[in-house]
């Protein structure tokens, strides 16, 4: 008990006197111990990589997990050591209110066909979506995390250590600094002036070690950065994967679709139009604003007004074609696209065509033009403008 009571007395005096050289020292009234300028470019380094490692790390998370309270429920799990539940994305979610429609419309009328396949395609997004958390969360998400609450707290609480050697040292120079004062006053030795000096040997000495071990707990940062650049690019690689799968995804179910546009629409609109009103059927319907417009297929065309008798027989010589008097778009070009003969036309990226489609044509293919050059194009290599 006797023990106790001492040692809380002499915790209790050396926090004092730290308290009292710390605000000496922020009113100017004392001298203080300074690092040399490599040590403080250390430090300078060290809270710059704490400070955007924390940055990254949290605008990361909003990256993967957009919906704050699903962050707050994984964050509680994993300080409580639980497994995180598995969730549903968005895209895996959206897939099965597509496929639940399609079933209440009829999965053989042409809506519910497409809602089934646009439906597949996003339970695939879904899927990519997760495995591309997964790889980010632990390939650079936990090494993140890892030097926050580990190499970090180790690096604060060193220089929270040194800091406190430090105030001691400079308490110690004052207290032989005044010793020395005394016993020049009173021209004698003194046992305060040994004491005191006994007292500044020691505070040194810790304070020296402290630095030693502080510094090169702060070089370490080096060896930081190599893990983190390394994280960096499995992240990167595994985006890339991942917008890969997606670009994929969509061109497949974008070529099953076109392959089945030009059957429904004609089977939908054209054929609608046949048994309508005269008035109904000169106005145009809605969807030939955002499409081409729709040309039923002609199984056997003898002749075709502007068109040569090859088109007929499934040979296209884009320079023999003309183009119709309407139903042309201008377009811009996505990809760069390299011909592969001398009827196909060569693109390049964000350059600016007009298309247009004529009767009997693959509905993934279009007429392009640029100036005198003219040949096929592919629809999914171009966006197509108002």
């Amino acid at each position: 008990m006797e023990f106790n009571v001492k040692k809380l007395a002499s915790d209790a005096g050396v926090f004092f006197s730290r308290a009292m050289q710390f605000t000496e020292e922020k009113l100017g009234q004392a001298e203080k111990t300074e690092l040399d300028a490599h040590f403080e470019n250390l430090l300078a380094r060290a809270d710059c990589t704490k400070n955007w490692t924390e940055k990254i790390l949290r605008q990361t998370e909003v990256l993967l997990q957009p919906n704050p309270s699903a962050r707050v429920e994984e964050f509680l799990y994993e300080k409580l050591d639980r497994k995180v539940p598995s969730r549903v994305t968005n895209g895996e979610l959206l897939a099965q209110y597509m496929t639940e429609a399609a079933n209440d419309f009829g999965p053989g009328t042409p809506y519910g066909k497409t809602l089934i396949k646009v439906g597949e395609t996003q339970r695939r997004l879904g899927a990519a979506e997760r495995e591309f958390i997964r790889s980010a969360s632990i390939n650079f998400l936990t090494p993140l995390r890892n030097f926050l609450e580990g190499d970090w707290r180790t690096i604060s609480k060193e220089r929270r250590i040194l800091q406190n050697r430090r105030l001691d040292l400079d308490a110690c120079k004052a207290r032989l600094k005044k010793a020395k004062a005394a016993e020049a006053k009173a021209a004698l030795w003194n046992d305060e002036v040994e004491k005191a000096e006994h007292e500044l040997r020691l505070t040194q000495t810790e304070f020296d070690r402290q630095a030693e071990v502080t510094r090169l707990l702060l070089e370490g940062i080096s060896s930081t950065h190599v893990n983190h650049l390394r994280c960096l690019h499995e992240f990167v690689e595994s985006q890339t994967n991942y917008y890969a799968q997606c670009y994929q995804f969509m061109l497949d179910l974008q070529k099953q679709l076109g392959s089945s546009k030009g059957e429904i629409f004609s089977g939908t609109f054209v054929g609608n139009a046949d048994s309508a009103s005269p008035a109904a059927a000169t106005s145009p319907p809605t969807v030939a604003a955002a499409t081409l417009p729709a040309v039923p297929t002609i199984p056997v065309v003898p002749t075709i007004v502007g068109v040569p008798n090859t088109m007929a027989e499934g040979v296209l010589n884009p320079n023999e074609v003309k183009p119709p008097a309407s139903g042309t778009r201008r377009a811009r070009v996505l990809y760069d696209y390299e011909a592969a003969d001398s009827t196909e036309l060569a693109l390049l990226a964000d350059e600016m065509i007009t298309v247009y489609s004529l009767p009997g044509m693959d509905p993934d293919w279009l007429i392009g033009e640029r100036g005198n050059q003219k040949g096929k194009v592919p629809v999914t290599y171009l966006e197509l403008l108002s």
